[in-house]
């Protein structure tokens, strides 16, 4: 297997064999060989006769693998057929070698973890390497020349022991006997170890002393097979420059570099891929693939799941019953998708019926099946039902492990909780802990799902403080770093529940503490009630709810919530979430989105699942004329069939909808969205209809005429936000402006908005039909163009009361062109946001005439532009003109000083109409801040809402000593 131990693997060996005229002979051919396999030529003249040490100049010219083939194609021409016979029975040899290295090593290997789970796994085993046999040979040419094969499954589903199985078959020269002479096992494990290396390195790693047969394995590089597993653990990026790549085997390049160069075959051309990854690695699985590669999904279907039951229980009635309960319970059903978590349902229900219980009433939740594993696995061999290894130990390794981004501990951790070595074997046999596929001398958990119970069980024990050695150094891979505890806060909240406890606690014999936990988590929802942005969305916080299952607990939790954000991604998501929206009596907003659950197949019976899903559905839908206090639905990205779509049609129409909001989202146009629109109409309290982020074609437009035209419809408000309105949409807008009697607000922001197009819709905009009072156009990249026919519309039109042009580069002269329109007495504009629109101090001068001039004006937000202390000087002289009427000014991120506050103190003291000011944003100073409570301690200061940054101890004395009695409301950032 070494090279430079045997005589078959020294060129110097070969050339001395060869005569004079031999010799001549293939210096001669030297250059015509190479030119015909592609290599570059050595120079002619270092290849002359007096340059005798001809094998260096080779070995060190060529890679081993190209001139080991040149020599070959030399020899036997030449001919010296003998040579030719003696690289190839070489060759074959170092074939057999590789075979038996990979035997050796899944020797060393665990072998499957029991006979029921032995018997199920070889047939799939089996099953999927007949498959891969089929695919590596009927291929087509073209795509044979880079092959990646994909397989992808959840963790545990299989992958690791297809993949044993199929080197297994290899081996044996069961399969792809003429289609593969080496197969390269590459774990993610290998690859995150690695910061820099070679192909010569990489391919040489499970050899002795690192010494492979690099030249033979490479010299055929069609017929390697490289397995790249667990794609999505490795620490790579695959954003690599062409130009980085590296094209010789021996070159020393970054870890990186040397996977892409493989897979871009630089290196290795030819070769094929057998790549396995979870879903969660689909970003880089889709970067990866081409229309020429293959793609397998490691699934347990209905069939395999069923027959693992039989397998499991041997008992046809008992297989059948745990059967049927775990295919009617959508968490179960989730739960049993890989064949290891099937074994621990079918263990947790065995240990249940074993006992005589009712299933249905003692296997309800997820909780229920950890608990009754534990129970079972921990307790089984112990002849006083307690644990046979100390259980607050093993929660202990679960839990640091989490918090430390460990799923793979040392002999050393377990010490660290305190497992002696017999505690250890134990663990193993009970199949708790498992080695480590890829780490020597590690365990993990069979299942991070079985980690995560017994974390949450360790939140509930009292421990004491344990450290485990791994939580510092070790390269991890992605898959431990660790940070969506949402299973593992399930878990308490399943634990919670008082029966479900004393179920834990009596058959392990312990006492969990669950005040703590208990008032914690009240009061943690409780804050997240008050701040939606910090609990993202809900779903995570229904699935430990439903695990809950206690009314009044559930109940009190729900009540921290008036607004609700689901995503729901499968059947179970929906389930949960009809579950707790029903305690959920607050309820005043909900968002939406629902993906790939209800099937759209015509002429076809919806399976049991959906029916159960509609049901659900059906009773979310209920709230919108149930729940009297919800006003705004927001459907995101929801994917409906037509028997869902009627569902939802009909709450909207029912006559006790409260509903004053509906939000369309990324919705796609189709059928389904004319039986909407023909609910909206009959909906008397629905007032705004928002449609965001979609197409708004012809056949839309057509659909709200119809709705906005019905004298039954009451929308009054519609929002066509980031639409990519085109050309023909502006007409189609004027014709609503004018045909609507009852839209008094059109909100058109994030659409590019045309000049040509903004001719059209202003005007209709002073047509007497128009009827609209508000107009947002908020980042519209709106011209001087656009804002000259808008300004030409503020002169001319009677109802138009509101204008936002926020966030619009128009800059001074843009505010110019605006201001022009509102000093005209025909004006009707009461409030103008110009906000984030890139003007400065030199606008200010334009707002004076305009502040000076229209009483009407009563609101100005002014945000997030250049004001500084020269506009803000400005706009106090015309706030204090007797014409002004303005009630509210918004200068917040304005670049106000404390030079300023002299002027607007001043301000709040004189006008008799101010009554909101916000002055967040700007670095006003304490001595900037106390003259502005000055003013606002004033009892001619009529001011009742200011928006200022946190003061210092000093301001906030002088504000109670200045502001006492007074009822304003003060905000500070």
């Amino acid at each position: 297997m070494e090279e430079s131990d045997s005589s078959d693997s020294d060129l110097l060996w070969y050339l001395e064999k060869l005569s004079r005229k031999e010799c001549h002979s293939l210096r001669n051919q030297l250059g015509q060989e190479c030119m015909e396999i592609g290599l570059p030529p050595i120079p002619r003249l270092e290849l002359s006769e007096e340059n005798p040490d001809l094998a260096n100049q080779l070995t060190t010219f060529y890679e081993a693998q190209h001139l080991w083939n040149l020599m070959y194609n030399i020899f036997h021409k030449i001919p010296r057929k003998d040579l030719c016979e003696k690289i190839n029975a070489r060759r074959n040899r170092n074939k057999e070698a590789h075979k038996m290295l990979i035997k050796e090593k899944l020797q060393g290997e665990r072998c499957l973890h029991n006979r029921i789970h032995d018997i199920f796994c070889q047939d799939m085993i089996l099953e999927l390497v007949d498959k891969f046999d089929f695919v590596f040979r009927h291929v087509s040419p073209e795509a044979a020349k880079a092959l990646n094969v994909f397989l992808i499954g959840q963790e545990a589903s299989g992958k690791t022991m297809v993949l044993r199985g199929a080197l297994f078959e290899w081996a044996n020269g069961n399969i792809w006997a003429d289609v593969f002479s080496y197969v390269i096992h590459l774990s993610s494990h290998d690859i995150n170890q690695m910061t820099s290396g070679s192909l010569v390195a990489l391919i040489s790693k499970d050899w002795p002393e690192g010494r492979a047969p690099v030249a033979d394995i490479l010299s055929e590089p069609q017929k390697i097979l490289f397995i790249l597993e667990d794609l999505d653990d490795m620490e790579l990026t695959f954003r690599i420059s062409p130009q980085a790549l590296c094209t010789d085997g021996r070159q020393q390049v970054s870890t990186p570099v040397l996977v892409a160069s493989l897979l871009t075959r630089k290196l290795a051309p030819g070769c094929r891929f057998l790549i396995t990854s979870r879903p969660q690695g689909q970003a880089v699985t889709w970067t990866l693939m081409k229309k020429t590669d293959m793609l397998m999904t490691l699934s347990f279907s209905r069939e395999k799941r069923h027959k693992y039951f039989t397998l499991f229980f041997r008992d046809g009635q008992r297989a059948e019953a745990a059967f049927q309960l775990v295919q009617r319970n959508e968490l179960f059903l989730h739960l049993c998708q890989a064949p290891i978590l099937c074994w621990v349902t079918c263990v947790a229900l065995q240990r249940q019926m074993n006992q005589g219980a009712d299933l249905k009433r003692s296997c309800q939740t997820l909780t229920d099946i950890y608990t009754h594993f534990l129970a079972d696995t921990l307790t089984a061999q112990a002849a006083d039902q307690r644990p046979v290894v100390p259980l607050q130990s093993l929660c202990s390794l679960a839990l640091e492990g989490l918090l430390h981004n460990t799923l793979h501990f040392t002999e050393e951790d377990l010490r660290s909780v305190g497992f002696t070595q017999a505690d250890v074997s134990t663990l193993q046999t009970l199949e708790i802990l498992w080695p480590s596929s890829h780490l020597k001398g590690r365990y993990r958990f069979i299942h991070s799902k079985v980690q995560e119970f017994c974390a949450a069980v360790a939140f509930m024990l009292p421990l004491a403080e344990h450290g485990i050695p791994s939580a510092w150094g070790r390269c991890k891979g992605k898959r431990e770093l660790y940070d969506d505890f949402s299973p593992v806060i399930a878990s308490l909240f399943g634990l919670l529940n008082k029966e479900r406890r004393k179920t834990f606690e009596a058959a392990l014999g312990c006492r969990l503490l669950t005040d703590y936990v208990s008032q914690y988590l009240l009061t943690e929802m409780r804050c997240f009630g008050d701040n939606l942005k910090a609990i993202g969305h809900h779903t995570p916080l229904f699935h430990g709810l439903f695990e809950n299952q206690e009314e009044e607990y559930v109940k009190r939790i729900m009540d921290s919530f008036s607004e609700a954000n689901i995503y729901v991604r499968d059947h179970r998501d929906l389930m949960v979430s009809s579950y707790c929206l029903g305690y959920c009596q607050r309820l005043q907003k909900l968002k939406l989105s629902i993906q790939n659950i209800f099937e759209k197949r015509s002429n076809e019976q919806p399976t049991p699942r959906t029916i159960r899903s509609l049901v659900h559905w059906r009773d979310v839908c209920s709230l919108l004329h149930t729940r009297d206090t919800l006003r705004e639905l927001e459907l995101c990205n929801t994917d409906l069939d037509d028997t869902s779509d009627r569902v939802l049609c009909k709450a909207l129409s029912h006559p006790d909808c409260q509903l004053r909001t509906l939000k369309l989202t990324y919705f796609s146009v189709d059928t389904r969205f004319e039986d909407m629109f023909k609910a909206i109409v009959h909906n008397r309290n629905l007032t705004c209809l928002c449609l965001s982020c979609m197409p708004i074609s012809s056949k839309v437009f057509s659909l709200l005429h119809e709705v906005l035209t019905n004298p039954m419809c009451s929308i009054q408000h519609l929002s066509l936000m980031k639409c990519d309105l085109e050309a023909s949409a502006y007409q189609e807008l004027a014709s609503l402006l004018l045909s609507s009697k009852n839209m008094k607000k059109l909100t058109l922001s994030k659409n590019a908005l045309s000049r040509d197009g903004m001719q059209i819709f202003c005007d209709a905009l002073f047509h007497p039909e128009c009827v609209l009072e508000s107009l947002v156009l908020l980042f519209c990249c709106l011209t001087l163009r656009s804002l000259s026919l808008i300004s030409r519309s503020l002169v001319l039109t009677e109802t138009l009361k509101h204008l936002d042009v926020s966030v619009n580069n128009i800059r001074d002269n843009g505010v110019l062109v605006l201001m022009m329109s509102l000093v005209f007495p025909t004006c009707s504009v009461q409030e103008l946001e110009i906000s984030g629109c890139f003007f400065t101090a030199k606008a200010c001068e334009y707002m004076v005439c305009a502040l000076q001039n229209n009483p009407n004006l009563k609101s100005l937000e002014l945000g997030s532009n250049n004001v500084g202390d020269a506009g803000m000087e400005l706009l106090c002289g015309a706030m204090k003109h007797p014409n002004c009427k303005l009630e509210n000014i918004g200068l917040e991120e304005c670049m106000l000083t404390s030079a300023c506050c002299a002027s607007l103190a001043s301000v709040l003291i004189s006008s008799k109409t101010l009554k909101k000011i916000n002055l967040l944003g700007n670095k006003l100073g304490n001595e900037g801040i106390v003259q502005l409570l000055e003013g606002l301690g004033h009892p001619d200061c009529v001011l009742q809402t200011v928006g200022l940054q946190p003061p210092s101890p000093l301001a906030i004395i002088t504000l109670l000593s200045m502001t006492m009695g007074y009822d304003a409301y003060i905000s500070f950032g």
